[in-house]
């Protein structure tokens, strides 16, 4: 099976036809905020798209933009969760956030109250700009060359680092060796 692929209805030549017709009642019974579960019937690198569950004629779309960078998509024929994040009238899809992503959202939030706090991480990547730094289950910072230790930093090394700082906007952890250069 091809890693993406569109919505399959297979000979189902109406599908989009009924899906439009359904629209208003699709809004109605599935108003923002409102709790949904259904199939993965199609995968794109943008996201994925959903047969919702008790909505035969709904069509709803989990977005990349909302997914923590940690996730991957879920894989055609997988069941998910997620709650109504909007309407699209313009292609009549329901907007959704699959509520695993949700365990990962506020991982960023919960470091900016450890600022100045030394933690142990492992160095995941280096690169020009510094070395990466996995501080916990899908959270990275970085240490720019400048605050890294004297002693040559390897991947795969675990390091003590500072929290400097967190960017909650950019969600980036600026991180520094803890007796830097």
């Amino acid at each position: 099976m091809p890693e993406y692929s569109w919505p399959d209805r297979g000979s189902d030549k109406d599908y989009g036809t009924r899906v439009v017709a359904a629209w208003p009642d699709t809004v109605r019974d599935l108003p923002l905020g409102a709790a949904v579960t259904g199939e993965v019937v199609g995968r794109q690198p943008f996201g994925v798209f959903l047969a919702i569950d008790h909505h035969p004629d709904a069509i709803g779309l989990a977005e990349i933009t909302a997914m923590p960078r940690c996730m991957e998509l879920p894989r055609v024929g997988e069941h998910v969760s997620g709650l109504v994040l909007w309407h699209a009238d313009h292609n009549h899809q329901v907007k959704i956030k699959l509520t695993e992503w949700d365990e990962h959202a506020d991982l960023l939030t919960s470091f900016a109250d450890m600022i100045g706090q030394t933690v142990s991480g492992q160095v995941t990547k280096l690169a020009p700009i510094g070395a990466f730094v996995r501080v916990a289950d899908c959270v990275e910072g970085l240490i720019r060359p400048e605050e890294l230790p004297e002693t040559p930093v390897v991947e795969g090394q675990e390091l003590m680092v500072v929290i400097l700082g967190v960017d909650l906007e950019r969600h980036r952890i600026i991180l520094a060796a803890p007796n830097g250069r």
